[in-house]
């Protein structure tokens, strides 16, 4: 059992992904970011968190440039409501501190990785399409394809697929325009960062890439072919896609600098198949980690992260046979360690829907376990 993340840390490791098995318990948050200042020291140089990478933007902007105020990109750079932590605003300050004594190559960025996306809405892709049309300075009228914003965000859009605009004439059109001006903003690159530069380049290509994610993610949310429980799957699938595109684009710009540090729920990081039981329906699919692992090899690493008692969750001391109460046992406050270290133990039963305990085939293919007993 150690405190020292650089214990667990090997050379080849590019991106090193720390999962919480709930967004309720704030300790994890507080532990994310001392073990981030500590990567800094071993040549860490970003950041990306489970909140909405166009959004993020405006968060690096503030912390390598000092654009803006710490109050509006907490404000507005977070999506899921993650501006209002205490730990994210702590990280933040702390980010823009430590960059104001750092030359341009040596500063912190901080990246969102996820889209703007709930379990029971999404948005309209209006203002990610219209972005990127702008930048192209094409002549596309998109407003008459988008229509209303509600029809797209409302909850019916989402969870009844007779309700949804994701499979409507206009909503194909939309796809196929949005790949279409991809293929433009690649095919121009060289003139369009002449002309502008290439942070604008990689901004318009992050709104045209979330675009593209809402549209496909709409278009799944519409299949009537599937049951219940394969639809909100395959739904799922899409959203955690859409996050390993994000990781792979992160890691191939800040690999050149050093290594990017994760930070979100266990069930976008891990390796193995996710699972979630959600109202009687058995969910299954791959997440982001499991698919930037399998593309990345040894060049990603996990953490799994394990709570013992919680009092925000109401949840008690672990029993002493399941993995948590052993990790408990042996850490007092918090800890890494191997999960070979672990021994044969039972998965955790007295726990509720907001957290998701430890189990075998987690802790199989997990690099590392982060316990906060």
């Amino acid at each position: 059992m150690s405190q020292d993340i650089r214990d667990f840390v090997p050379a080849s490791c590019r991106l090193l992904a720390f999962g919480e098995p709930t967004h309720q318990e704030p300790a994890f948050g507080q532990v994310r970011n001392e073990l981030f200042a500590r990567l800094v020291e071993c040549g860490f140089r970003s950041i990306a968190l489970e909140t909405d990478r166009v959004a993020a933007l405006a968060v690096n902007e503030f912390v390598q440039n000092g654009t803006g105020t710490l109050d509006e990109v907490m404000d507005g750079g977070f999506s899921h409501g993650f501006g209002n932590l205490d730990a994210n605003r702590q990280l933040v300050a702390w980010m823009r501190d430590y960059n104001t004594n750092e030359t341009a190559e040596q500063r912190l960025s901080f990246h969102g990785f996820d889209t703007p996306i709930e379990m029971a809405s999404a948005p309209s892709p209006r203002c990610y399409l219209e972005f990127a049309r702008d930048y192209l300075q094409l002549d596309i009228d998109l407003a008459d394809l988008i229509g209303d914003d509600e029809q797209w965000s409302r909850a019916e859009a989402i969870m009844d697929p007779a309700a949804s605009i994701g499979a409507t004439v206009a909503a194909e059109r939309l796809r196929v325009i949005a790949d279409d001006m991809l293929t433009v903003l690649y095919a121009r690159a060289p003139e369009l960062i002449a002309a502008t530069t290439r942070a604008e380049w990689v901004s318009a290509q992050t709104h045209l890439a979330a675009g593209l994610g809402l549209l496909r993610y709409h278009k799944q949310s519409a299949d009537r072919q599937l049951d219940e429980p394969a639809r909100i799957s395959r739904m799922l699938a899409v959203r955690d896609a859409v996050m390993a595109q994000n990781l792979l684009d992160i890691h191939q710009a800040e690999t050149p600098r050093g290594a990017t540090f994760i930070f979100a729920q266990n069930r976008h990081l891990q390796r193995n198949p996710s699972n979630w039981t959600l109202a009687g329906m058995d969910l299954t699919w791959f997440s982001a980690g499991a698919i930037v692992g399998s593309l990345l090899g040894n060049r990603y690493r996990f953490i799994a992260g394990s709570l013992g008692r919680g009092q925000v969750l109401g949840l008690p001391d672990p029993d002493p046979d399941t993995y948590e109460g052993i990790l408990s046992s042996h850490i007092a406050t918090w800890g890494l360690a191997m999960p070979a270290a672990l021994g044969p133990a039972r998965t955790r039963t007295d726990t509720n829907h907001d957290y998701f305990p430890l189990d075998q085939a987690t802790l199989a293919d997990a690099d590392t376990v982060l316990h906060i007993t």
